[in-house]
């Protein structure tokens, strides 16, 4: 690309090749680009990540010119839902199983077995090799930690609704984000256990959002409105807060005390790709250990595989693993079921917490 503005000194006496040099030059570069083999990849795991595993990949490959879209899981299903006739995307990077499935139900998705498949699984697997865990992704309940010290903050997921937290929570739209319907998902399914019908979850979600004071359109804006104290506490992935973390910014974390949600965060070839052997190539890179290391000590991601050397992981992982409980999760329900109650939710709970009294 450097090369585009590059060429021998030009007479005054020749304009005519003055204006031809850069005009080949630009066509070289052209073909130079066109003779790599393009992948297009949908992924919900940010410009940090997505960056840093296609340089990496590149470098391996450079026969290969990944090109990324950063989206919301749900923002992801419904672009190839639209896109299903001419599909545009090569690979889907990311999100949870559940709405993956939902990608099944659509034939959005194509089989594909990596070469890293007997590593993982079998919890995340798909059916018929259409999807496969890459990480393990746990939900935190995350703070500014210059405004609330860690001790005060809440340690549980009821914690949250307490009086004192009223218009201080910052909540990414759960519309868009895989990562939000899980936790709705969890808040829903434990009432289905405890009381036998989703009456209790929802009233949980009303409360929450009573205390909400805004849902963010991205993660980007969650973490400026985090930052700069317009909320104080929210509900996020440990990796965005890892990241953000490293970047100075003043969030602090825990994990809930009685436990949390683990997202099994997968990856899968998208039906009619275009370019399907270059795409399977790189689903081949992210599950391989160097990848995964890779990602791990620079974008804080817990490995699905188990097969790993301890050694070679960053202390982190270790701390995760030690200090975390993860609740139990009815993946198929929420796949089966998650959609209508996102809908319900969005109709019927969202904006009318502040009807609630005290």
């Amino acid at each position: 690309r450097a090369a585009a503005g590059r060429g021998a000194p030009v007479t005054r006496g020749d304009r005519r090749r003055g204006f031809a040099l850069p005009l080949c030059l630009l066509a070289l570069v052209a073909c130079g680009r066109d003779a790599r083999t393009p992948v297009v990849v949908y992924s919900p795991h940010g410009r940090d990540q997505l960056k840093l595993l296609e340089t990496a990949f590149e470098r391996w490959r450079p026969d290969i010119d990944i090109k990324w879209l950063d989206m919301g899981s749900q923002e992801i299903l419904d672009r190839l839902r639209f896109e299903r006739v001419n599909p545009q995307a090569d690979v889907w990077f990311g999100g949870p199983t559940t709405i993956f499935d939902r990608g099944i139900a659509d034939s959005l998705l194509a089989p594909y077995t990596p070469s890293w498949a007997g590593s993982v699984g079998p919890d995340g697997v798909g059916p018929a090799s259409l999807y496969w865990p890459v990480y393990r992704t746990p939900v935190v309940i995350a703070f500014n930690n210059r405004a609330v010290p860690a001790p005060e903050a809440p340690q549980d997921w009821d914690e949250i609704l307490a009086p004192r937290w009223h218009d201080l929570v910052l909540i990414r739209d759960p519309m868009a984000s895989g990562t939000m319907r899980a936790i709705w998902g969890y808040i829903i399914e434990r009432s289905l256990r405890e009381t036998g019908d989703t009456t209790a979850g929802m009233a949980w979600l009303r409360a929450l959002d009573r205390n909400t004071k805004t849902y963010a359109l991205n993660p980007a804006i969650l973490d400026q409105k985090l930052a700069r104290e317009e909320g104080v506490v929210t509900l996020w992935d440990l990796p965005d807060i890892l990241i953000s973390q490293g970047k100075g910014m003043p969030f602090g974390y825990l994990f809930p005390r009685s436990g949390t949600v683990v997202i099994d965060d997968a990856i899968a070839l998208v039906t009619g790709s275009q370019h399907a052997e270059a795409a399977q190539a790189f689903i081949d890179y992210v599950g391989e250990t160097e990848a995964l290391l890779l990602a791990a000590r620079g974008v804080y991601r817990l490995p699905a595989r188990q097969d790993l050397p301890v050694d070679s992981l960053p202390a982190w992982v270790a701390e995760v693993d030690r200090t975390m409980k993860v609740v139990p999760m009815d993946w198929p329900l929420l796949a089966r079921e998650g959609a209508a109650w996102m809908s319900y939710w969005d109709q019927h709970v969202r904006g009318t917490g502040k009807q609630l009294k005290d």
